[in-house]
């Protein structure tokens, strides 16, 4: 839901766009980095995979945007989003890491406790 609500923002008509709390970049980064995040902690076994297709998916999304009214597609979003999602997918390893150390999160790939 939270990359439905990111992609309507982008996309979506002028009116319904926030205005920006963190900057332009901050507030891409911040949007992305939270969509790796929760992407990261979904699907842990296929977390490779899921952060190679959001790379992809961000790039189609950035190249949406030539058809939208008032919108344009730039690389350097391009760049900001796809890093920030793979940082979030990399925290979501660490949350992972940290979990499964203090023996409260089963094993990501066997679902077994340690």
């Amino acid at each position: 839901m939270f990359a439905a609500a990111v992609t309507f923002v982008t996309l979506g008509p002028q009116n319904v766009r926030p205005h920006p709390l963190l900057g332009h970049h901050g507030d891409h980064a911040l949007a992305f980095l939270l969509v790796g995040i929760a992407f990261g902690l979904a699907y842990p076994q296929r977390r490779w995979t899921t952060s190679a297709v959001a790379v992809a998916l961000i790039g189609l999304l950035e190249i949406m945007q030539l058809w939208v009214p008032g919108r344009h597609a730039r690389f350097g979003d391009f760049v900001v989003d796809a890093f920030s999602a793979c940082i979030g997918f990399a925290l979501s390893v660490a949350v992972d890491r940290m979990m499964a150390q203090f023996g409260r999160d089963p094993d990501p790939l066997t679902r077994e406790r340690p």
